[in-house]
């Protein structure tokens, strides 16, 4: 079974953030890649007691990402 997600990376101070927006699970490294493969290793640890039916279940949930501006 595999795991397609929607990740946000973005800079804070001196790491790298990747968040995943399916699940909320986040993590850092110094670099992108960094920060990618510490994010696949906790998604793997989050997910490794789920049954492929349950993990079916959440693939199949859609996520929409846009964009909001608003004047303050």
């Amino acid at each position: 079974m595999s795991f397609k997600g929607t990740v946000i990376i973005k800079k804070e101070d001196a790491w790298v953030v990747a968040t995943c927006l399916e699940n909320n699970i986040a993590s850092q490294g110094k670099t992108i890649d960094e920060a990618l493969a510490n994010l696949k290793e906790a998604i793997i640890l989050y997910y490794e007691d789920e049954t492929k039916e349950e993990l079916s279940l959440i693939q199949n949930e859609q996520i929409y990402v846009t964009t909001l501006e608003i004047a303050i």
